[in-house]
């Protein structure tokens, strides 16, 4: 089954990644791409996202550029020296692209997903001002995806701007608070899984042997792994990041083990600016049942014996004074 899908991004590294992948995977039709700004000016990320598409040979793609900084306003930041002064690890060229599409991201996204209603999956894995801007413009778009598949956020991991925030949400914290606050149904792919889905030097080596888009990957995955090196592994790597959103929206990535829980993001402008809080408190639904099945295969006597009485204390515990707090975390 095919996934129709729009991509926006702010086109660094990572991303060009993430732009491989979905314009040459088969099952993804990949009805265009928008470009906001993040890792890098939106200008420079449009022409970085016309260029990995041209090298993969899908200049068919409609690109159109977005917003330029945060939503509500103020400075933008950037983060070249992660991904470099081009945004492409030092390592891009200077080929000739195409023109960007002449409507903003923001009408290309509204358009494209109003001609496939209830098809399309928006993939953004730069700052969400783009999605934000376009939920403000058409407040029907929750009635009309298939879903937000997002790299952004950290539960259970710590930050990579500040302890807890993470740069795409911190970014533009207001604009992924909409995003978060809208009824649609949304993947966090966030830093708990994305910095373990790691690039290594046998990865890039095989890369490097490939085809031109391989050795292109190749060639700017370099400064970025010096970067993770030096703040991050101790030896050379790099996470995935935007790619993982990609998967987990197309379903190479199953997502069913993944908790459901309600997120909000910290807009406060204080020290935990930009932290997606994720509400984890009705994790383990169903876990003490399932230990309990466990238990019965099991011979070991003092097992079964441990898993009951835990059952039993959180039964209890439920018909307690404050259930009601506990109950409407169930819900």
């Amino acid at each position: 089954m095919t996934t129709k899908m729009i991509l926006d991004c702010d086109t660094g590294v990572d991303d060009a990644m993430a732009i491989m992948y979905a314009a040459l995977h088969p099952d993804i039709e990949l009805l265009g791409v928008t470009t906001v700004w993040g890792n890098v000016h939106v200008p420079l990320a449009t022409r970085n996202t016309l260029r990995v598409l041209d090298i993969v040979g899908r200049g068919d793609v409609p690109v159109a550029q977005g917003a330029a900084g945060p939503l509500l306003g103020g400075p933008a930041e950037f983060a070249y020296e992660v991904h470099g002064d081009d945004g492409q690890g030092g390592a891009g060229d200077d080929e000739p692209v195409r023109a960007a599409e002449p409507r903003s991201a923001v009408q290309q996204i509204i358009d494209t997903v109003r001609a496939h209603p209830g098809e399309v999956w928006l993939v953004p894995v730069g700052p969400l001002t783009n999605i934000a801007a376009a939920l403000a413009v058409d407040p029907e778009l929750p009635e009309l995806v298939a879903g937000v598949s997002l790299m952004g956020g950290a539960a259970l991991a710590p930050g990579n701007m500040s302890p807890v925030a993470e740069a795409n949400v911190w970014h533009d914290a207001e604009a992924a608070a909409a995003v978060f606050r809208a009824p649609w149904r949304i993947i966090m792919a966030g830093l708990d899984v994305t910095m373990r889905a790691l690039i290594t030097p046998e990865h890039r080596d095989r890369l490097a042997a490939s085809g031109e888009a391989g050795r292109y990957m190749a060639r700017i995955l370099q400064h970025y792994g010096d970067f993770y090196r030096d703040v991050a592994f101790g030896t050379w790597c790099c996470a995935m990041h935007d790619a993982i959103a990609v998967a987990a929206a197309v379903g190479a990535l199953d997502v069913r083990s993944a908790p459901t829980v309600r997120v909000h993001v910290d807009t406060t402008g204080g020290p935990g600016h930009g932290q997606t809080l994720a509400d984890l408190r009705g994790r383990y639904r169903g876990y003490p049942e399932q230990e309990e099945r466990t238990a019965r295969c099991c011979s070991r006597s003092a097992t079964a014996s441990s898993t009951r009485s835990w059952t039993s204390s959180r039964r209890r515990r439920r018909r307690s004074p404050d259930r009601t707090a506990r109950e409407e975390v169930d819900r």
